[in-house]
């Protein structure tokens, strides 16, 4: 790879730029491509739907995996982005180098750990949670495809963020487009065999996600040598760097833990829901995929808010970092408000997505209706935890995270399961949700007065 100019810009435009505009415009070009990664989830589950039911419960109990490896790749990039973006506010262009070169290394490891795991335990992972040979044999070889070919997906995650974190999010988005688009392309054409391609089934799903992802991956890289020059990736410094990496993980892991949470809940909500029946797993799977329509434009939010506070906390100017603060808060709270209102009314017409029987409209409008209560509230907690974050709080937000999935969800549905009421089982995302943003006030306000008072001391 060739080296750029070492010269920094004397002053990126995440200081300077308004606050509103420049929200909006790391944020919009960040959500339209998380809106199109949720469609393009969606779009597998819903062709996959069309083969059977068992099909369809083969994707949604592969979901701990792909969300660990998304876990684990985010989270690292998320560490990364915290540390370059920061360090491009305090004007420590090595610093910043480092952390994209060492960021690359991290990624690269993590695809060899996950295709290792995908390729000796994926039939493991799915025995543990049903007998369905079916359901079994589908997952296997969506898993293992998913995990041995993941360097795509982690690539991903490491490359697009470097342009985020610069500011270059409308490039980012590009990169991710192009991946949406291939994998809704192909997944038609290798699920069911179109234009003399061999019908794939499952395994079709999977194929067409990896090559989505590879090919995206390619495209950031390109895009990062020859238009981002904030940066300079040089091959003989992508290698392990210790102090690195520390700061990386120490903003990462608890991000990367979080996500894992969810994976350890996932899995063990289906195997609370698999003892009613396997349509309620069914139900669940086409719960996650939907709901995606709704988070990932605030994950897009909060990924285009991150930055910015990094940024301007480097440099010492809390009013652009609490401005920025209140309005993602609101705009994520509008954004779920919609989503409450489409779960609410349009509970039967979501699910006929996915080709559902009538047992599976019955009991997932139940489901939909009940689980959508906490997204206004979940609003809040999801740019709360990443203001931590991103300021230097990190363990507020996995203690938020482990109490409302862990300690209280998992728990609860549990012991709502007793009943024998599946009704009741949904109940345990409000109830989960009302304890997460309790704990979220108190850690923001308390992070808000020590951050306030760091910036105070750093511009005296």
């Amino acid at each position: 790879m060739m080296a750029k100019n070492n010269t920094a810009p004397a002053e990126n435009k995440m200081g300077t730029m308004p606050v509103g505009r420049l929200l909006a415009g790391m944020a919009i070009p960040m959500m339209i491509s998380m809106l199109v990664q949720a469609f393009y989830n969606v779009v597998d589950s819903v062709f996959v739907a069309q083969l059977s039911q068992d099909a369809l419960n083969a994707v949604s109990l592969a979901f701990p995996l792909q969300n660990l490896m998304i876990a684990v790749g985010g989270g690292t990039a998320v560490g990364m982005n915290a540390l370059l973006s920061r360090s491009l506010g305090e004007k420590r262009q090595d610093m910043a180098d480092r952390a994209a070169n060492t960021g690359i290394f991290l990624a690269l490891c993590s695809f060899v750990v996950f295709a290792v795991a995908g390729l000796l335990f994926s039939r493991t992972f799915f025995l543990a949670q049903t007998d369905n040979a079916v359901i079994v044999e589908y997952g296997t070889e969506y898993a293992t495809v998913c995990l041995g070919l993941s360097i795509g997906i982690f690539s991903q995650f490491c490359f697009e963020r470097l342009l985020q974190s610069t500011g270059r999010t409308t490039l980012a988005m590009c990169t991710q487009l192009v991946g949406a688009v291939i994998n809704i392309i192909m997944d038609p054409i290798l699920i069911f065999g179109y234009f003399g391609m061999p019908r794939l089934e499952v395994a079709g799903a999977a194929w067409a996600t990896v090559m989505g992802q590879i090919i995206a991956a390619i495209l950031a890289v390109i895009i990062n040598l020859r238009c981002n020059p904030d940066i300079h990736i040089r091959l003989r410094e992508i290698r392990w760097n210790k102090t690195v990496a520390w700061e990386i993980y120490r903003v990462g892991i608890p991000s990367i833990v979080m996500q894992s949470i969810s994976s350890v809940m996932v899995f063990g909500l289906n195997k609370i829901l698999i003892a009613f029946t396997d349509t309620a797993t069914a139900v669940f799977g086409a719960y996650f995929k939907l709901q995606s329509f709704i988070f990932m434009p605030v994950f897009g939010l909060n990924n285009g808010m991150v930055p910015i506070i990094s940024y301007n906390f480097g440099a010492a100017r809390p009013e652009r970092v609490w401005k920025t603060v209140r309005l993602t808060i609101c705009t994520a709270v509008c954004i779920m408000a919609v989503g409450v209102l489409l779960f609410q009314l349009f509970p039967q017409q979501l699910l006929l997505f996915f080709n559902a029987s009538e047992d599976m409209l019955s009991i997932g409008q139940v489901a939909l209706r009940i689980i959508s209560i906490h997204f206004l509230l979940a609003g809040f907690d999801i740019i709360a935890g990443s203001v931590c974050q991103a300021i230097g709080n990190p363990v507020y937000s996995l203690i938020v995270s482990v109490c409302r999935q862990l300690v209280v969800l998992l728990p609860v549905a549990w012991l709502l399961a007793q009943t024998g009421k599946l009704e009741l089982v949904w109940f345990a995302f409000p109830v989960a949700e009302v304890a997460s943003m309790a704990l979220s006030i108190i850690f923001l306000r308390r992070t808000v007065r020590r951050a306030s008072a760091f910036m105070d001391r750093a511009a005296a």
